[in-house]
């Protein structure tokens, strides 16, 4: 049930800029790019309460949308005019139409104004029963927030011109308490004036060389370091371990990602050891737990695979961005892993076009955490933190966590994701994975804009749906992914038959006529899809065998065999079947290995390293 506290305002007397409430507000962030609006925020009880700072006379204006537009918003405006503080709670309508909203739901803490400077502090609960207002959530929250050189008058608010903004946040983030003395030592792996392509999509690599320890060392914190402009230029950052037997020749000037022409150095860089993605900030692991550095089982040379996304195809760019990563001899009790679990990228990810609802599971199966964790860690792994990604149609993504046939509390979810804006979220409580367990990372998208397939790849138009989960102790186990069978999803549209074997990319359909020798991307897209024609696939894709990928940090596969159900109550049940390269496969019906391999390639590219046929 939903309450409305009657709250004492005080402290309301103009004091120093400086002064406040007397309340901790743990978060901090600017939101404009001059630095003249700043938002500050944390817990109070039940509630949230929020301190503005603006470089502003007038009236201060902050709120939530859905979209980061001011259509069906949820604001507040206040100020001090006349000496007096003011705050009101207002909404819009889908015609942006500002209107007072007859339940006042922000709380005045306290109001300071001087000739420079107008602050605020106040607070409101996170669900307010008010269908004007925005709920807040653990999802990705976008902030609204503008002023003006003016108070608030009788006629309303003013309009704010160019003094207006949007900011994604994660708000109810739990706390960081570590903090880094001035003293540690760091060290950077950041490309050096990479000259960035003409075009839409590039993955740049570039090989690093830890530096030398002579005693084990734990990564406690890592940072992006993005070249001033370029912040939505980098979209993410992974940086993967590689082999050890290398010399420093390997070093040499990096090179573009699944390219025909790249060293084979970096086809042994398999093990995600870290991941940023585009609006996220620095990470700091758990007082108890550093990523783990200067023994035998730990990387001598790493791999950063950059994400450039360039939709204006603009020229003549240079990049000097990458990730800076503080680290100490003070060891910590655990040694931290990353897993990567949801669909692998792969075209047989598909998703058909104007649906405003479509979802895709990628499995990390029962018999993957079974056979890996009974063999690494048969008490369990305790995840800390998680990161959810996806592209420019995704939506929504949660991480389901199933335990013998029950649903257990969700490891993460994001169910307002916004492309950019993706960090690693701190789990309140650490949660256990036993063997037995199983995983689904369940990504929804919106196709409403598009007239063609969107398929899985590496392009920001491409689609993704994974999970990045921080544990420890870390365990041979660095990839839990599945992808639906693509031969089942060509035979919706018609499909009956590819000509075999299979020797060109993508494969070509053989029969009936209307696809005679056209691409299976051809053939999907030339398919006339309704919202009718869609729901009814989704339906089929998520009831369909999936092949899994459970991979050791040397990019061996653990060796699962049998069958997996889904808890009861899953009404999408599906099948994991062990995938053999050089074997012959049901769902498949034919040279799985080599389709499967091929459906790892990006239009115009050749094949990724992160291949899985020997």
């Amino acid at each position: 049930m939903c309450r409305w506290p009657l709250l004492l305002l005080w402290g309301l007397l103009p004091r120093a800029a400086a002064g406040g409430s007397g309340w901790p507000f743990p978060h901090r962030t600017l939101l404009d790019s001059e630095g003249k609006y700043w938002l500050s925020w944390g817990p109070r009880g039940g509630r949230l309460a929020f301190r503005l700072e603006v470089r502003t006379a007038g009236y201060v204006g902050f709120g939530f949308s859905s979209t980061g537009a001011m259509a069906a918003a949820d604001i507040v405006v206040g100020g001090v005019a006349r000496g007096r503080p003011y705050l009101q709670d207002y909404f819009t309508n889908a015609n942006r139409e500002l209107r007072k909203d007859a339940q006042q739901d922000y709380h005045l803490e306290y109001a300071m104004e001087n000739s420079t400077h107008t602050v605020i502090e106040f607070a409101r609960e996170l669900h307010t029963c008010d269908l004007n207002d925005k709920s807040i959530t653990e999802s990705t929250v976008r902030v609204i927030w503008a002023y003006h050189h003016e108070d608030v008058g009788e006629a309303g608010p003013k309009y704010h011109e160019s003094n207006r903004g949007t900011k994604s946040l994660r708000l109810l983030n739990p706390e960081k308490t570590n903090m880094l003395s001035t003293a540690v030592p760091y060290f950077d792996l950041v490309n050096q004036d990479i000259p960035i392509p003409n075009k839409g999509t590039t993955y740049w690599c570039q090989m690093f060389k830890i530096p030398m320890l002579q005693e084990k060392h734990h990564v406690i914190k890592v940072e992006p370091v993005i070249q001033k402009g370029h912040e939505s230029l980098v979209h993410h950052i992974l940086l993967y371990q590689c082999s050890s037997n290398f010399s420093d020749s390997v070093l040499d000037d990096g090179h573009e990602c699944y390219h025909p022409n790249m060293p084979d150095a970096f086809l042994t860089c398999e093990t995600v050891i870290f991941a940023w993605a585009i609006g996220g900030e620095g990470f700091s692991y758990p007082p108890h737990v550093g990523l783990s550095l200067g023994t035998p089982l730990d990387p001598h040379y790493v791999l950063l695979e950059v994400h450039y996304d360039n939709p204006t195809y603009k020229e003549g760019l240079i990049d000097n961005s990458g990730l800076r990563l503080f680290y100490t001899a003070d060891i910590r009790k655990y040694d931290a892993g990353v897993i990567e679990a949801g669909l692998w990228v792969s075209l047989f990810h598909t998703i058909p076009p104007g649906l405003p609802d479509f979802r895709s599971e990628g499995h990390c199966t029962l018999e993957c955490l079974e056979e890996a964790l009974e063999a690494e860690k048969p008490s369990g792994i305790h995840v800390f933190a998680v990161l959810l990604h996806a592209h420019l149609a995704g939506r929504g993504i949660r991480l389901r966590h199933f335990r013998k046939g029950e649903e257990m509390r969700l490891l993460a979810y994001d169910d307002d994701f916004d492309f950019n804006f993706q960090e690693f979220q701190y789990l309140k409580e650490e949660q256990i994975i036993l063997p037995g367990d199983n995983l689904i990372t369940e990504c929804r998208y919106n196709t409403k804009d598009r007239a063609r397939m969107t398929w899985g790849g590496l392009s920001t138009r491409n689609e993704m749906c994974l999970s990045y989960l921080l544990y420890y102790p870390r365990i041979n186990l660095t990839r839990c992914a599945s992808i639906p069978d693509i031969m089942e999803q060509l035979q919706f549209i018609g499909v009956k038959e590819i000509y075999r074997p299979v020797t060109t990319w993508p494969f070509i359909i053989k029969s009936p006529k209307q696809y005679k020798n056209l691409s299976f991307m051809d053939a999907m897209n030339k398919f006339k899809w309704t919202k009718k024609e869609g729901l009814a696939f989704n339906k089929l894709v998520l009831s369909l065998p999936v092949n899994v990928r459970c991979s050791k940090t040397d990019n061996a596969e653990w060796s699962i065999q049998g069958m997996t159900a889904l808890p009861p109550d899953i009404e999408r049940p599906y099948q994991a079947e062990p995938l053999v390269c050089g074997a012959s496969s049901t769902s498949l019906r034919g040279n799985v290995c080599l389709e499967l391999l091929l459906s790892f390639v990006v239009l115009g590219s050749t094949l990724s390293t992160r291949s899985f046929c020997p």
